[in-house]
């Protein structure tokens, strides 16, 4: 799989690196840093609440918290 290089530059992998690809169903998110760095950027947002405020931002009664 190929990414562009503005993005491998800005996740630091120019020269390769771990990628974690999670299938959403209508889309893929690619996380930089392989799945153990996703798995931890989840705990931290779910830990400081910036989940909910992230919802509640958005303009949608269905997903805010």
């Amino acid at each position: 799989m190929n990414l562009p290089a503005e993005l491998r530059h800005r996740w630091g992998i120019a020269d390769g690196g771990d990628i974690a690809i999670i299938d959403m169903g209508d889309a893929a998110l690619i996380i930089p840093g392989g799945m153990d760095a996703a798995r931890a950027e989840l705990r931290r947002v779910l830990a400081d609440g910036a989940y909910g405020a992230g919802l509640a931002a958005i303009d949608d009664p269905d997903l805010a918290v």
